[in-house]
């Protein structure tokens, strides 16, 4: 494996369709020199399955996240299951753990009610998928992988993506929809393809396309880094909160925003109150990070479970049940 350019790696992960061109301005690097690079990340699998930032509540989606346990003993197992999962069309993220749950599926639901009927049907047809624990999401901070490089420069070009919460319900033309779908299908897609597989003008994708971002439907296109294969640790820290004020929140926010290594805040509803990304190049930085949290916010955590986080098997922010009907 080449010598990783992570001042590319963090561009690419957060910008998914920035352009070679502005890649060159960005790094002071020649075109030709950054499309090899580019190609060779993704021939390597170190950048994979692009995903464009939907904010589904803005389609009158609720968000549930359901940890299985016990799901399966061997690896022909765990592909099935995968498998299983990723066709359904109410699913929109799968990702595997190493430690007290195996496995972590997000619902994007219409309403409670149709989410439990597709966790039963889920628990019908995998049997070994029968233990686990549902948190409702109520809003996520998706913060920018800052870590990956020391460029002030370069952190000042993306910056946190907040969705979820308390939205109004948007409603989306037929041309919306039909773009918003192909973007779900393939992120990073130039405007001249997005056109032909819309079968529209490409004057009406680029104004449709700048709307939808200006009414902040769209936040951003982002690539998943294989950290397993960048030798990055990660973890979900879990946390229970009490004495939990406005201003000891409104710190601990900040707080979390501050350290580089965070990449996601969840705040939920279950039996635990937020979960915490954590991703850094050194492990010791880590455990350093967890117990300066523990430590300046005793007050606040009741207590606590740590996870490693590892592997996406599927990430996106809407699901495909929506585009039923085309």
């Amino acid at each position: 494996m080449v010598k990783i350019d992570y001042n590319l790696l963090y561009l690419l992960s957060e910008k998914a369709r920035i352009k070679l061109k502005e890649l060159s301005q960005h790094l002071n690097k020649s075109i030709q020199r950054l499309k090899y690079s580019v190609s060779v990340l993704e021939k390597d699998g170190l950048i994979r399955d692009p995903y464009c930032i939907f904010d589904y509540s803005y389609f009158g989606l609720v968000l549930f996240k359901v940890y299985f346990k016990g799901g399966y003993i061997q690896e022909q197992d765990k592909l099935k299951i995968i498998k299983e999962l990723s066709e359904n069309p109410y699913i929109t993220s799968i990702y595997e753990f190493t430690g007290e749950f195996d496995f972590g599926v997000e619902f994007a639901s219409p309403n409670p009610s149709k989410f439990n009927k597709e966790l039963k049907k889920i628990s019908a047809l995998i049997q070994t998928l029968s233990d686990y624990k549902i948190i409702l999401n109520l809003v996520t901070y998706i913060y920018p992988k800052h870590y990956l490089t020391k460029s002030t420069n370069l952190h000042s070009l993306v910056v946190e993506r907040i969705i979820g919460g308390d939205r109004e319900r948007e409603s989306f033309n037929k041309n919306e929809m039909i773009i918003i779908k192909n973007l779900l299908l393939k992120p990073t897609s130039k405007l001249m393809e997005l056109a032909d597989n819309c079968k529209l003008n490409i004057k009406t994708v680029k104004s449709t396309l700048k709307n939808l971002t200006k009414r902040n439907i769209i936040k951003g296109f982002k690539y998943i880094i294989d950290t397993n294969k960048l030798n990055i640790s990660t973890c979900r820290l879990f946390l229970k909160l009490h004495n939990l004020s406005l201003e000891r929140e409104s710190e601990l926010m900040e707080y979390m925003l501050s350290i580089r290594e965070i990449v996601q805040v969840n705040k939920t509803v279950g039996d635990w109150d937020m979960e915490v990304d954590i991703e850094s190049l050194d492990n010791t930085r880590l455990r350093y990070i967890i117990i300066q949290i523990r430590g300046e916010f005793k007050d606040l955590i009741e207590r606590f479970n740590l996870i490693e986080f590892y592997k996406y098997y599927k990430r996106s922010y809407l699901p495909l049940f929506l585009f039923k009907e085309d």
